[in-house]
């Protein structure tokens, strides 16, 4: 049971109060601090299985969407006990970093300007050994996301193809992603390598279209399939996470029969619409989790 007012919101058995509830975050819409809270917390049932036992990078606007910003790693000492943390390595040392596993947590975020959470591919207790895969389609000129949602199915394809269980997301700024979730049984470089590895085949398959050039110099004009994000210690936007772009628009996991809708767009859904899309239509990644499938075949059968 959760129960919101202007300047506290209870969720989870917890009473997360709320500093300056009327601060607008997107002025030109006059969403508040107060509605973004209300957003985590009527959606944090279905990001909390992709964000749970995962370490987390806060992206961070205490002046709005067109203000100062920050990715914020750490966690502050003023943040309460109750949000759980856990200790990643690094040169020299160690960083504490939240780890999102209630939707009390996602509301505290909110209050903090976090408007977009990004977890890591791995979980907390395997920090090496990633569980998703993760394919970043951004257009290759402005406003060609005909080609994107083109490339989109070709790559689910492939991956099917090979054994994988591969989800869609529009990112809520400038493409989708494809994700693919994975049995952990594989490090970064491996996992990282066999994205590279489909990445190319694809690419060798309609070398008119598509690349793996990482120069945008090099590009000429087709669709970058990028697969940078799968290493150690990179993160991923997560589903259902609001981006910093006009009108506060929402990464969204859609179905793939949805790539044949010619007004697909990465930012069709916002704040204020998701809520009306699941009413409708539900979650296309519940039971994602279920999807997982080992690395090992798949590479075998790429090889071949």
């Amino acid at each position: 049971m959760a129960t919101t007012t202007k300047d506290r919101v209870r969720v989870g058995g917890r009473t997360v109060e709320l500093t300056h509830p009327d601060k607008e975050l997107f002025p030109d819409d006059g969403i508040t601090k107060a509605e973004l809270a209300d957003h985590y917390r009527r959606v944090a049932r279905r990001m909390l299985p992709h964000l749970r036992d995962r370490a987390l990078v806060m992206e961070r606007y205490p002046d709005g969407y067109r203000g100062r910003s920050f990715y914020h790693k750490d966690v502050p000492d003023y943040f309460p006990d109750w949000i759980r943390t856990c200790e990643v390595p690094k040169e020299g040392g160690t960083v504490t970093m939240v780890v999102c596993d209630a939707a009390a947590t996602l509301v505290y975020l909110a209050n903090q300007a976090c408007l977009t959470p990004h977890p890591w591919l791995s979980r907390t207790e395997k920090l090496d050994c990633p569980d998703r895969l993760v394919f970043d389609l951004d257009p290759p000129g402005e406003g060609d996301f005909a080609t994107v949602r083109w490339a989109a199915r070709q790559l689910g394809d492939l991956l099917t193809g090979l054994g994988l269980r591969p989800a869609l997301m529009t990112t809520g700024s400038r493409g989708l992603h494809v994700v693919v979730p994975l049995v952990r049984g594989t490090d970064f470089d491996t996992a990282r390598g066999f994205a590279r590895a489909a990445a190319d085949t694809l690419a060798s398959r309609h070398p008119d279209r598509l690349t793996t050039q990482v120069r945008k110099d090099k590009r000429e004009g087709r669709l970058y399939l990028d697969i940078q994000r799968n290493a150690y210690a990179q993160t991923s936007v997560a589903p259902y996470a609001v981006r910093a772009r006009p009108h506060a628009p929402v990464a969204t996991p859609i179905g793939w029969d949805e790539l044949d809708d010619p007004g697909l767009g990465p930012q069709r859904w916002t704040l204020r619409t998701i809520g009306d899309r699941l009413e409708k239509h539900g979650d296309p990644w519940r039971g994602l989790n279920r999807c997982a499938r080992s690395l090992g075949p798949a590479m075998r059968r790429l090889e071949q």
